[in-house]
């Protein structure tokens, strides 16, 4: 079970405060050693929030989707030797851009003749 910060901080200060290990069980329902745990995470800096940060990568998203934008039937091979880099890089990178490869719709599904020729056949 996952607990809050504060509520890890207001428990070792009760024990601190010098209430005995039965009374922080009743009063936390944690044993000693959990107390142990938290009391030396906390002297460690464990709990302070760390900011996240995104990594830097070799592919820049924003130069990836201009050049895009300004040639969109490049080929990944192309895309990547302006980029230095794999074309299965910039595969992953487009994906995780949301581009992907425009469909072309089927040539028979717009073809009418074909279609009429197939259902007078049956």
């Amino acid at each position: 079970m996952a607990y809050s910060d504060d509520y890890r901080k207001r428990a070792i200060e009760y024990k601190d405060s010098g209430h005995t290990f039965g009374e922080l069980r009743e009063a936390f329902k944690i044993p000693p050693g959990t107390y142990y745990d938290w009391k030396q995470k906390f002297a460690d800096g464990y709990y302070d929030r760390k900011v996240k940060r995104q990594r830097r990568r070799k592919i820049d998203r924003e130069k990836l989707r201009q050049a895009v934008a300004e040639k969109p039937d490049a080929y990944l091979r192309e895309l990547a030797e302006q980029f230095s880099c794999t074309a299965t890089a910039v595969f992953y990178m487009l994906r995780k851009l949301g581009i992907t490869l425009e469909k072309k719709p089927s040539p028979t599904a717009g073809n009418p003749r074909r279609n009429a020729r197939s259902s007078e056949e049956s």
